[in-house]
Parts: C-alpha cells; structure tokens; sequence
C-alpha cells in the first residue's frame, strides 16, 4: 500500500485570481483562517501562491527593503511591496505536486523547501486540491494490523522469498519488532530497508541473527515463487 496525493489532500480549496485586491486577500486570510492562497488565472490554471510574507512586504514599506533587497539580490520582492493585487504580490512560480504522486514524494518537497502545504494540479495545470503537512502526517494512522500484514504477506514472502514462519513480527504504534535468523546479513539489511519503507512505519527494531561462518548452514528456507 502506497498512499498518492489524491488520497489524502483536500479537495475543497480556496483560491483567489491574479485581480484580487490587496484588502480582500487579508480579509479572505481572516476568514478562512489560513495563511496563503493558491493564485488562479481566468482559466483556472494555477499561476502562483500568494502568502502572509509577501503581503508583509507592503507594511514594512518600500524605503527600508530598498538597500537590503538590492544587498541581498532580492529585487523582486521591492516590486512585491509596491504591489495591490494578486498577480502583484504572489510568489512564482508556485511549487506544486500532482494527485498520482507518492505521499512520500510530497513530505519530502515539503522539507526540501521549507513549505508547509503544496497545491495539487492535474496535467493541464489545473488546481484539484491542497495537501499539508497534516495531510502527509496521515499515513502514520495505519492500523498496526494493516502494517504486520504487509510486512509478512508481501515483504517477506513475495518480495524476499521468505518463509514467515523464520520471523516473528509485532508491530507496536507503527513500530516494527522483526525477530528471526538469516544466513546473509546482506539480506538483513535489505530486509530492514525494506521494512522501513512501508507505509506507516514509525521504526524497525531489528532482532534478526545470523548462524556463525564457520557453523554449518541450516536448511534453506528460501521459498520459490508461486508459478505465474
């Protein structure tokens, strides 16, 4: 199970065109109780995200960005501060993502750039959604059940060509505890990678050991594949 966009951003968003005036986006703001919009064309395509800190600029006044926009080679934003609507004041271009995306893609555009939310718009550009930090955040509400299951039934079997029977898996609030002895700690390791990307995980606590070299191997526990 791997989560998209689609499946955990929120669908019902609040944007505001490129006319839209300096006061009704600070009013919008206040109502809505959020801290940025998604900037649209007449179209519907996404054109930018217009946000607190770029309206901010306007307050702290055009003389005293002057020298430090210039120092800091960031004249664009003296524009931002003598602009009035939208088109004016929003950043661009806005950084996006697509519905069919990972969740895991999104958390890490987020971190990489420091945003706390990302627009979600279809192949023509068009704005299908919103997804937050929160939104990433879901993927950790996995039942605990869901998460052993896929651990067993297709990382260790279908993946590994393990049998199941070797291990003892638990798994605790999304940690994992896999228990067990592989003859190759290369495949441990590639195992507990594994294990570390499946969905929900909080942790994995590796318990797994290895016969010494010089014991002689106990029987193969590879499974074959099932035919087909």
């Amino acid at each position: 199970m791997n989560s998209r966009v689609e499946d955990v951003m929120t669908r019902d968003v609040v944007a505001v065109r490129e006319t839209a005036g300096y006061k009704d986006i600070i009013a919008a703001m206040r109502q809505r109780h959020v801290s940025a919009f998604p900037v649209l064309d007449s179209a519907d395509h996404l054109v930018g995200v217009v946000s607190e800190a770029d309206l901010l600029l306007k307050e702290v006044g055009l003389e005293a960005l002057a020298g430090y926009l210039i120092a800091t080679g960031r004249r664009g934003e003296r524009a931002k501060a003598a602009g009035v609507t939208a088109a004016e004041l929003m950043s661009k271009p806005a950084l996006t993502i697509g519905p069919g995306e990972s969740v895991a893609a999104a958390a890490r555009r987020m971190h990489d750039r420091r945003v706390k939310r990302l627009p979600v718009v279809d192949d023509a550009g068009r704005l299908v959604g919103i997804v937050s930090r929160v939104d990433v955040l879901s993927v950790f509400g996995r039942p605990d059940n869901e998460i052993r299951d896929e651990v067993v039934k297709k990382i260790i079997v279908v993946d590994f060509t393990l049998d199941p029977d070797v291990f003892d898996v638990t798994v605790r609030s999304g940690i994992v505890t896999i228990t067990g002895q592989v003859e190759n700690p290369a495949v441990t390791l590639q195992l507990i990678d594994a294990l570390q990307h499946v969905e929900g995980v909080v942790d994995v606590r590796n318990r797994i050991s290895h016969p010494p070299a010089d014991q002689p191997k106990a029987a193969v526990f590879l499974r074959p594949r099932a035919p087909g």
